[in-house]
C-alpha cells in the first residue's frame, strides 16, 4: 500500500507525493519482447436515464466506495456503419465541428452513451460532462505515437531511425535505441521521472517550471537499464526521446506539431498541451482522497512542464474518444505503418494496466477481454485516472475518466479494472 502524507496538508504537497509514491513504489514488471473516427451522436441530455441500468449502479458505487473518485464519467460511442466506411481525418474533424455544447453526446451518424456518477466539482456539485477539460495523463503518449507515426508515413521518420542518429548529443550508451523501440517501451532509458534530483525538485515546488526538452538530463549520466528490444519496461523518458525526434527531423516545437498532424485533422478543438498548472474552464476537478480526511482539489497543483510527452496533455471526455476512435484505427495512417503500430510484446501493460490482458503495441495497448479485444492507452495522475480505447476498426470506442488517482489504492484498481471490462463488454454489444 502507499504511504500516506501527513495532516495538516496541501495540495501541492499531496500532489507531489502521490505522484512521487506512484513512480517509487509501482515500477511494472519486464517482460521479454517479442517481434494491429468517426462522426459522433445525437445528444444525451443530462437528465436522461443511462442506457444499462446496472452499470450505471456500479459507477455510483465505485463512487460512493471508501476512497473512491468523487466524480466519474464514462462515455460510450457507436458510430453509424453505414457512414463508417468513410472514416478518417476529413470525417473525424467534420464531427467535432457539428458537435454540441450540451451535458451529453455531441454531432450525428452514431449513438453516445454518456454514464456519470459523483460530481465535477465538490464546491458547486454540479455533474461532470463530456466537454470539461481534464489531465489526460499518460494517454499523452498517444498522441506522442500519432504524430511519430504520421511523420514515418511522410517519410521524415523511420521505426528503424536511431538515437544516435537524430538525435546525436544525447547520451552515446543510447545512440543504439530505436524509433520502434521507444514507442514500445522496450528502448531500455533509464526513466527520468524517477530520477531522485527530479523528484526532489517536484516534491519541494510542485508547480516548478521544468524546461520540458531538457528533462533527459536528469538521468543523462545512466547507461541503458537494458540492451535495446530485449525487454518490456515502461519508461516516461521513452516519450520525451519520441517528442525530441520529431522535433528534429522537422524543424518544428512539437505543440504545433501535435497541432498540424493531430488535433487539426481530427478537429479537436478543446485539446492542448500547456506548460503551467492551470486548466481552462470548465474541467473536472481531480482530488487526492485520503479517508478520513475530505477529497483535497489537487487539480492544478502541479505543472505539466515535467511531464510534456510523456503526459502533460489536457483534453475532453469528447475530443479523447475522437482522438481514440482514430488511433486505435490507425485512420491516419497508411496500411504498412498500421501493421507496424499493431505489433504486440504480449504482457506489456501500461500504468495503470487496462481492463483484461495487456499487450504493447507502438504508442497503442491492446486489451483482451471477456468479450473481445479493443486498443487504447490508460493513464493516471494526481486527481485523474484515465482509459480511452476503441474496436480496431474505430467504429466504437470508450473514455473512462475518474477523478482521483486511483492506483494508489490497489483493491479500488482492481475493481475499476473490472468495470471497465463490463463498459467494454456493454461497447462490444450489438
Amino acid at each position: 500500500m502507499p504511504t500516506r502524507t501527513a495532516r495538516p496538508r496541501t495540495a501541492a504537497r499531496t500532489a507531489a507525493a502521490a505522484a512521487l509514491v506512484l513512480v517509487a513504489g509501482m515500477a511494472p514488471a519486464l517482460h521479454p519482447a517479442r517481434a494491429a473516427t468517426a462522426p459522433a451522436s445525437t445528444p444525451t441530455p443530462a437528465s436522461a436515464p443511462a442506457p444499462d441500468a446496472a452499470l450505471q449502479r456500479r459507477l455510483e458505487q465505485l463512487v460512493a466506495a471508501p476512497g473512491g473518485p468523487p466524480g466519474a464519467i464514462v462515455v460510450l460511442h457507436r458510430t453509424d456503419t453505414r457512414t463508417a466506411a468513410g472514416t478518417g481525418p476529413r470525417t473525424a474533424g467534420a464531427a467535432a465541428r457539428t458537435g454540441t455544447r450540451d451535458g451529453g453526446g455531441a454531432g450525428r451518424g452514431g449513438r453516445t452513451e454518456v454514464y456519470r456518477a459523483g460530481t465535477a466539482d465538490l464546491r458547486t456539485g454540479r455533474p461532470p460532462r463530456i466537454h470539461d477539460h481534464m489531465r489526460i495523463a499518460s494517454v499523452a503518449k498517444a498522441f506522442s505515437g500519432a504524430v511519430a507515426l504520421r511523420l514515418v508515413d511522410e517519410g521524415r521518420l523511420r521505426l528503424d531511425d536511431t538515437i544516435g542518429r537524430v538525435l546525436p548529443a544525447l547520451p552515446a550508451a543510447w545512440h543504439p535505441v530505436t524509433l520502434r523501440q521507444l514507442l514500445a517501451h522496450t528502448s531500455g532509458l533509464p526513466d527520468f521521472s524517477a530520477s531522485p534530483e527530479f523528484l526532489a525538485i517536484i516534491t519541494e515546488d510542485p508547480r516548478h517550471r521544468f524546461d520540458s526538452r531538457r528533462l533527459l538530463d536528469f538521468v543523462a549520466d545512466q547507461g541503458l537499464r537494458f540492451a535495446p528490444g530485449s525487454r518490456y519496461a515502461y519508461s516516461n523518458s521513452d516519450n520525451i526521446a519520441v517528442a525530441l525526434m520529431a522535433e528534429a527531423v522537422t524543424g518544428r516545437r512539437y505543440e504545433a506539431l501535435l497541432e498540424q498532424l493531430v488535433y487539426r485533422p481530427l478537429g479537436l478543438r478543446d485539446t492542448h498541451l500547456p506548460q503551467g498548472y492551470r486548466l481552462p474552464e470548465p474541467y473536472l476537478h481531480g482530488y487526492a482522497v485520503d479517508p478520513p480526511a475530505p477529497p483535497e482539489d489537487v487539480s492544478e497543483a502541479i505543472g505539466a512542464s515535467g511531464s510534456w510527452a510523456s503526459g502533460g496533455i489536457v483534453s475532453t471526455p469528447a475530443d479523447l474518444g475522437t482522438f481514440i476512435r482514430a488511433h486505435a484505427s490507425g485512420a491516419l495512417l497508411s496500411d504498412a505503418t498500421r501493421r507496424a503500430q499493431r505489433t504486440f510484446v504480449p504482457g506489456g501493460a501500461s500504468q495503470p494496466p487496462g481492463p483484461g490482458a495487456n499487450d504493447a503495441g507502438l504508442a497503442i495497448f491492446r486489451y483482451t477481454t471477456r468479450c473481445g479485444v479493443v486498443y487504447g492507452h490508460t493513464g493516471n495522475t494526481p486527481g485523474y485516472t484515465q482509459l480511452a480505447a476503441a474496436t480496431p476498426d474505430g467504429t466504437r470506442s470508450l473514455t473512462f475518466s475518474a477523478t482521483s488517482q486511483i492506483p494508489l489504492d490497489a483493491a479500488l484498481l482492481a475493481r475499476t479494472r473490472a468495470l471497465q471490462e463490463d463498459f467494454v463488454c456493454a461497447l462490444l454489444r450489438d
